[in-house]
């Protein structure tokens, strides 16, 4: 997971938020904002998603996250607000907010809150209800997060084709979170519910998810498209959680043609 090398993507921070924004010349439409999922940060977000031709796209840091200072949330509600707080920040008056895992559920909290700022809805290896483990939460509890749990976390969120360069990154990503960081993501997920809301999202809705998702398989994918009116589901053959970063050509142009009509 790589910096962006797009030259023309500013780094900055506000409402406390560190983020990177691209703008390519003659971008139009409404903004992507781009929503991480728990323990990650933007560059799980791969460069063909956060540089985006013809289109300006916000890639956030959550708050405790990468380059954003301070604590982290241990809501979903508290993350939506912080975002909300960015977007005011950066004068976006509506986005289609692109949410991946915990990313989702804060996306969708945004549709369902603060209907008006979702011009479109992109969910990416999401659920309409987030429960975690006991024992994830478990091991998550551990200041230090143990290198076994770090590995076995990594390889349930990929497919069975991933590359061992890709776990690496992984578990090193995990590991590098503040203590209590990913205790409070999964925390925050763990509390998440809207499954009986999901008829009162009104945003144009995109749904994708790899097929070999362990962590939250195709059936939650397939109950959001049968709850939210219009919604469309894009399956990545192969993929795992984190379909992006494993099919992230696939994934960018699932978006791209779905943001073109935004």
């Amino acid at each position: 997971m790589q910096e962006s090398g797009n030259a023309e993507a500013a780094q900055g921070l506000a409402a406390g938020i560190a983020f990177e924004d691209s703008r390519p010349g003659g971008f139009s439409g409404a903004p992507l904002v781009l929503v991480h999922g728990a323990g990650g940060t933007r560059l799980h977000w791969p460069e063909a998603l956060r540089a985006m031709p013809g289109r300006r796209v916000i890639a956030l840091d959550l708050p405790g996250h990468g380059r954003s200072p301070g604590g982290s949330e241990r809501t979903v509600a508290g993350y939506a607000q912080r975002v909300l707080a960015l977007l005011d920040a950066l004068g976006v008056e509506a986005a289609v907010v692109v949410g991946h895992s915990l990313g989702g559920a804060i996306a969708l909290t945004l549709a369902l809150e603060a209907q008006a700022r979702v011009a479109g809805l992109v969910l990416v290896g999401t659920g309409a209800r987030l429960r975690v483990s006991s024992a994830v939460l478990e091991a998550t509890a551990n200041p230090v997060l143990p290198a076994q749990a770090a590995r076995g976390m990594a390889e349930r969120s990929v497919g069975p084709g991933a590359s061992e360069a890709l776990l690496g990154e992984l578990v090193e990503g995990l590991r590098a979170n503040a203590p209590g960081v990913l205790h409070g993501d999964f925390l925050a997920c763990d509390a998440f519910d809207v499954m009986g809301r999901l008829g009162e999202v009104s945003a144009p809705t995109l749904v994708v998810c790899g097929t070999e998702d362990r962590l939250t398989p195709l059936k939650y994918s397939e109950f959001l498209c049968g709850k939210i009116r219009g919604a469309r589901l894009e399956r990545i053959a192969g993929a795992g959680h984190l379909a992006m970063l494993e099919a992230p050509d696939q994934v960018a142009a699932a978006v791209r043609a779905f943001a073109a009509a935004r």
